[in-house]
């Protein structure tokens, strides 16, 4: 039976990828009517269930739309998308970091019932199995002797380093659990992974732009940064850092090469594999922020600069902060040869991370409940994502530029040059907007054109208003 079923979505799956194929090469076109669910049925050899799930596919994506007594019509084409925004161009220096004020203006109403919030680069609470982790919390408290209360293994439960490991098979990886060191969230991980590579004074590069809780820790530790040019697309330049590395005698290398925050750029594995030789070839360490792996669009998960080490040198990091568990904050580092150093620093700074949420997670892990999840989030992020797309499209002026990434959570916004976006987003937050303004994801204060929104939170009549009311914003400021 349950093959049956399977083989029944599969199939309206695949009309449904048909059609839109058709839609993207303009063989059907904006205002064309499609055939009627029977019809449809009929030439298909599908029953009319599967029809309709195949239209109502493309219709929750912004592709089509069904009208009242006349049936379903083509509503979105690529010749109404938007140009990509250019690849960045950030000053060839290495400086420190002073973009704290900024951070804070745009996240001190970070939970604010009030807002509509674009700036958040997670999962709305509907997305995630709450019930479902609910009751793997419940059996932590009564599996555990303790209550959990204990003080866990400062380098992790070991049940959850198991399932880490296990997940780690989709990218091609085989780490043990003496491997991992599992980590009070992402940040967590890379806070100590750059401590453990690095000393005060040290430059390091990454992409530009990017996720800007990464500046506040190298401003942390007394570090420069690099910011290598990175395209909306592929990702960093591996040949301008090449040049930069002997320039500014680079210590490190941190990228978030899958669905980088904020561009959403995912690099070719064989791009990977190349960066890895070439920093290996300098002995410099790779520090590789992967949070958004699991997040693909596609049909299979993009590999990691992990997959490709040899040496020890990526200390690989994740999360299940951006997936399943917001707030529950379990992270996680592959350190390779590094993993004393990280564990040093652990036991200085937390010592131990929190046991019950562990538990929770290596629970809900080993029920196999975890890839399901991931199927239906990656299915509503997607399918998000193209109606945000597609409203930015339909609403901003005719110049803006925006990124189409393929996975993750967010969108990068180019408008005219004339338009600053730190005033945008004051001048939004009167409306009760919050956006991620461009120049944050800088060191340099660059991209004040630009911005961030993110698609984490399912299309509704409220989303709509609010990208209609930024629209206007920036309409009326020109």
């Amino acid at each position: 039976m349950r093959d049956e079923i399977t083989r029944t979505d599969h199939k309206y799956v695949e009309v449904a990828e048909r059609i839109e194929t058709q839609i993207e090469n303009e063989v059907l076109k904006v205002g064309d009517k499609l055939l009627s669910v029977r019809a449809l049925s009929k030439e298909q050899g599908i029953s009319l269930s599967t029809a309709f799930q195949a239209y109502y596919a493309l219709e929750s994506k912004g592709l089509i739309e069904a009208r009242p007594q006349s049936g379903y019509y083509v509503k979105h084409s690529k010749r109404f998308m938007r140009d990509l925004p250019r690849p960045s161009e950030p000053l060839d220096e290495a400086l420190p970091v002073t973009i704290d004020d900024m951070i804070n203006s745009v996240y001190v109403n970070l939970n604010s019932g009030s807002l509509l919030n674009f700036s958040m680069a997670a999962p709305a609470i509907e997305l995630l199995p709450v019930a479902k982790l609910n009751k793997a919390v419940a059996h932590a408290l009564r599996e555990s002797e303790t209550s959990c209360l204990h003080y866990e293994h400062i380098q992790g439960s070991v049940a959850l380093r198991k399932q880490i490991g296990r997940q780690a098979f989709n990218w091609g990886g085989t780490p043990g659990e003496n491997d991992i060191v599992v980590t009070a969230g992402c940040v967590e991980a890379l806070s100590l992974c750059i401590k453990a590579v690095t000393r005060p004074g040290d430059a390091v590069a990454i992409e530009s732009p990017t996720y800007f809780a990464i500046f506040q820790l190298m401003q942390s530790y007394g570090l420069k940064v690099v910011e290598i040019p990175t395209d909306p697309v592929t990702g960093i330049d591996i040949d301008h850092l090449e040049q930069a590395i002997t320039r500014f005698d680079i210590k490190a290398c941190l990228v978030v090469n899958n669905f980088n925050n904020p561009l959403g750029s995912c690099m070719p594995d064989d791009r990977k594999e190349r960066l890895v030789h070439m920093l290996a070839l300098k002995e410099i360490p790779l520090i590789e922020d992967d949070i958004y792996g699991e997040l693909y669009f596609g049909k299979t998960r993009p590999k990691t600069c992990k997959t490709f080490d040899k040496k020890g040198l990526v200390l690989h990091c994740g999360s299940f902060s951006k997936s399943l568990a917001p707030g529950y904050r379990i992270g996680w580092t592959i350190p390779g040869i590094y993993k004393d150093a990280v564990l040093r620093l652990k036991r200085m700074h937390t010592v131990s991370t929190n046991s019950l949420a562990q538990a929770a997670v290596a629970n809900f892990l080993e029920n196999g409940r975890y890839e399901l999840h991931l199927r239906h989030l990656r299915k509503a992020l997607h399918t998000q994502s193209l109606r945000y797309f597609q409203a930015v499209c339909e609403h901003f002026p005719e110049d803006t530029l925006i990124t189409r990434p393929q996975g993750g959570f967010t969108l990068w916004i180019e408008l005219n040059k004339k338009i600053n976006a730190f005033k945008l987003h004051k001048r939004a937050l009167k409306h009760n907007i919050g956006i991620a303004p461009g120049q944050i994801f800088s060191s340099q204060g660059t991209y004040e054109n630009c911005f961030r929104i993110s698609y984490g939170a399912p299309w509704s009549p409220a989303i709509e208003g609010g990208i209609k009311t930024l629209a206007k914003i920036i309409h009326d400021w020109r």
